[in-house]
């Protein structure tokens, strides 16, 4: 039976948002494999079609490009090698430097029929037609002559390694990816790379780029950076974990067809649709306190400010009402801008805490200045959670947002209804206050790694704040829950935009008070789409197009002009954009916080608008109008 609209349509959401581990991967590529689907020459078609679209759009010729395939010994240098015969055969010249002892013999055979050429770069190679180096000293003049083809290449295709492997990379394709990209760390450059206008080739990875650890995300060693990324069948995790999401470029996923539908995802990203659906839209019968009530313990009397901008965000949020309980200056502050704020202890749905306030130490160090019972507050309310925890009554007190200045007051153990949301160094206090040992430079290295760690030992919802923002948290197995929003400017690096955020989530909880109640799994959820909501409202503010995440463009086998076709069109299909501009213009707090009501309603209408819009697109044929959040350029 053929799919329905509505089916295609969460079909295509799902395979833009689900990332799948390398052993899933392979269990979703066997059934095809033993019908004898050809994967690889599907996957070399479509590789060969997004290069010619890559050289098109910076402006070459592709048959008069000059190519450099590095190639590994297995599938994933195959798929490469196919792909290199079929830009060979249109008129690239193209050299093939084997990075192992072997080559897929089948794409091999295909890339010298095509008139390509092959070099070998290890002394015990076995490459029928290709000549070894013969010791140490022709080896490693092989290899300098390698790296200055490449850098003298108009392209490069990464099909160094694939899904198989483990840790850094080693040997010959760790000295390549040293010489042509990173020993470690991420490249030194703008947010708002654009590859198309750089010095020296394009890189086009295969699948992902090489040196990348699949699964957990991290750079491990010497990678090389992609422009362009096609990624085959399903999503990896390091295509939407940071640090290693940064360096994979603009991707392309081609589909293949995978039924998913009996797995789990590792990581998924929130997004447009799923947000709008996390969003209490108004009733006719709604009052002030039906919509949601957020009490916030934020600000002080040494840090005023924070208390106004997690107030202006909550108070944006769509919930009826806030409360703020704080110092008097600073509660005065607040009722300038915010009239309609109750001060004071009552009623609320949800707690917003800590953003503003001082830790134990600088609390100590300002001496009677610092005194202002804040903290004293806060850990009132965190202890109440932890009592609630310890009477398995989790829903007895509202979920609390914990920032900042909390999270140095926070109990031995908490349940999912809190969220705790450090930075990388508060991060690396809190876990080294539970026995760990780590600074906030081996946090941001190994984010998914000490996130997961935080929410064992804590108990708590976590989120990680980046450029990709992680959310961690139950989802009622033994498995923690991961989810991943990127979808903000750089530009929301700014004093302040962590209380924005603090706010943000507040209000979110707040007006799904009932279903979290019934729920607590959904705070992973709620917690995600407040941080979409945050790099949303960043993106409006700053009139730009640069985010640190974007879901992937999808490729379709059966149709490679569609693609060309869409990129063309700037990549932006009539309809998807929600900011003009490339780099935007820089932001403050406040600006992020203003234009939140305008990001809430953005999402609610799109998703509204968004069936009717794609089965339209359906009936016509076009897939590309999938996704909303495709909001930069090609490349």
């Amino acid at each position: 039976m053929k799919p329905s609209p509505d089916e295609r349509r969460e079909a295509r959401r799902t395979l833009a948002t689900s990332a799948y581990s390398a052993d899933m991967i392979r269990s979703l590529e066997q059934p095809f494999l033993d019908d004898g689907v050809p994967l690889m020459r599907i996957a070399a078609g479509s590789l060969a079609s997004v290069a010619d679209v890559m050289l098109t759009q910076a402006g070459m010729e592709p048959a008069e490009a000059r190519i450099v395939l590095l190639a590994g010994a297995g599938n994933n240098g195959g798929d490469g090698l196919y792909a290199s015969a079929d830009l060979a055969g249109h008129g690239a010249d193209v050299t093939v430097v084997a990075t192992g002892r072997s080559l897929h013999q089948g794409g091999l055979d295909a890339l010298l029929r095509a008139g390509g050429v092959v070099t070998a770069l290890d002394p015990q190679a076995a490459i029928p037609g290709c000549e070894a180096p013969t010791g140490p000293d022709q080896a490693s003049e092989e290899l300098d002559q390698a790296v200055d083809l490449c850098r003298q290449a108009d392209l490069i295709i990464d099909a160094m390694t694939g899904i198989g492997l483990k840790g850094a990379l080693r040997g010959i394709p760790a000295a390549l990816a040293a010489e042509l990209g990173m020993e470690s760390g991420l490249p030194d450059r703008p947010a708002w790379h654009y590859p198309a206008g750089q010095n020296g080739p394009l890189v086009l990875a295969v699948d992902t780029p090489s040196g990348v650890d699949i699964d957990e995300g991290t750079l491990p060693g010497a990678y090389i950076p992609a422009d362009v990324t096609v990624t085959m069948g399903a999503m990896k995790p390091c295509l939407m974990l940071p640090p290693s999401a940064y360096v994979c470029g603009r991707i392309v996923l081609v589909d293949f067809g995978f039924d998913t539908s009996a797995l789990v995802p590792s990581v998924s990203c929130m997004n447009a649709e799923d947000c709008a659906g996390l969003l209490r839209a108004p009733r006719v019968d709604d009052t002030k306190y039906s919509r949601g009530v957020v009490g916030l313990v934020t600000g002080s009397a040494l840090y005023h400010g924070a208390g106004l901008l997690s107030s202006r965000a909550a108070a944006s949020g769509n919930v009826g009402m806030i409360r703020y309980c704080g110092p008097e200056q600073v509660g005065n502050l607040i009722l300038q801008e915010l009239p309609e704020t109750v001060l004071g202890r009552g009623r609320v749905e949800s707690w917003v805490l800590g953003s503003g306030v001082p830790t134990r130490q600088a609390q100590e160090a300002a001496g009677p200045e610092g005194q202002d019972g804040q903290r004293d507050l806060i850990a009132d309310i965190l202890n109440r959670q932890a009592a609630d925890l310890d009477e398995d009554d989790a829903a007895a007190d509202p979920p609390v947002v914990a920032d900042a200045g909390a999270l140095d007051l926070l109990p031995d153990r908490l349940g999912p209804r809190t969220v705790l949301t450090p930075h990388a160094g508060e991060m690396a206090a809190l876990l080294n206050s539970h026995g760990e040992n780590v600074d906030g430079d081996q946090v941001m290295a190994e984010p998914l790694r000490w996130a997961v760690r935080a929410c064992q030992l804590t108990g708590a919802t976590i989120l990680l704040k980046g450029a990709i923002t992680l959310v961690v948290g139950e989802d009622g197995t033994d498995r923690p829950r991961v989810m991943t929003t990127g979808f903000g400017p750089a530009w929301l690096s700014t004093a302040g935009s962590g209380d924005v955020l603090s706010g943000t989530i507040g209000a979110m909880l707040a007006q799904n008070a009932g279903p979290i109640q019934d729920d607590a799994t959904l705070m992973v959820d709620l917690t995600a789409a407040a941080a979409f909501l945050h790099g949303l409202a960043g993106s409006l503010a700053s009139g730009g197009r640069q985010t640190g995440w974007e879901q992937p463009l999808i490729f379709d086998p059966r149709k490679p002009q569609d693609f060309a076709d869409l990129v063309a069109e700037d990549n932006q299909p009539e309809g998807q954009g929600v900011v003009a501009g490339h780099m935007g213009q820089p932001i403050r707090a406040g600006q992020v916080a203003d234009a939140l009501p305008r990001a809430i309603g953005l999402v609610m209408s799109r998703a509204e608008g968004a069936a009717e819009q794609i089965d339209q697109s359906i009936q016509d044929g076009d897939d590309a109008s999938q996704f909303f959040e495709n909001s930069s350029l090609w490349f």
